[in-house]
């Protein structure tokens, strides 16, 4: 019988998010549980109920996890359209995907239906970190740092919707599947015009 080589905590901990991340895109929020994880990893469900305490305690966690890393990545496209290196539909892709593709609008609804609202806690606190960080840069470039937490609202409120119902109501409306991130390129793109620094 072969042995399970003993990780350090946080490459346990890290292992056990990325089979959640996975689980999560794969067969949607539902299937993300302590027992289908362990399963995934070759842990036992003790293991993970050490990490995490619940199977409530793993989607707070993977809410984090997901937030992180994305907004991490849309920090960077920030900094790259405003130094004239991206665009920003780069930017909305990266927000859209996030709660489409990645699934944190499926596992935010999921939880919120189950009565797990405190879980959204990480997601909401890494997008104010986000955007905590980058307002003094936008300040500097527009004037205002208000202005990128409006602009954040809207991407947020525009990604989720999209996650949820996009298609269908695009369909509805005999509207393109990308009408949501089109508006959305749109209004990053009239603030970029609008506040950038006089020739």
């Amino acid at each position: 019988m072969a042995t399970r080589k003993r990780l350090p905590p946080e490459e346990s901990r890290l292992a056990a998010l990325e089979a959640a991340r996975s689980l999560l895109i794969e067969t949607g929020p539902q299937s993300v549980t302590l027992k289908a994880v362990a399963a995934r990893i070759g842990r036992t469900h003790a293991n993970l109920l050490h990490h995490f305490g619940s199977a409530a305690g793993l989607q707070k966690a993977l809410a984090g996890h997901l937030a992180q890393a994305v907004c991490a990545t849309i920090a960077d496209a920030v900094r790259a359209s405003r130094a004239g290196l991206g665009h920003p539909r780069e930017v909305v892709d990266l927000a859209f995907d996030a709660f489409d593709k990645e699934g944190a609008g499926a596992l935010a609804s999921w939880m919120i239906l189950t009565g797990n609202e405190d879980a959204l806690t990480p997601i909401v606190e890494t997008i104010h970190q986000l955007v905590d960080e980058i307002a003094p840069e936008e300040a500097a470039h527009s004037g205002s740092a208000t202005q990128v937490h409006e602009e954040t609202l809207a991407l947020v409120l525009m990604a989720m919707g999209d996650a949820l119902i996009g298609t269908a109501l695009s369909r509805s409306l005999g509207l393109p599947e990308t009408a949501a991130r089109d508006r959305a390129e749109r209004m990053l793109v009239r603030s970029l015009e609008t506040n950038a620094p006089p020739a």
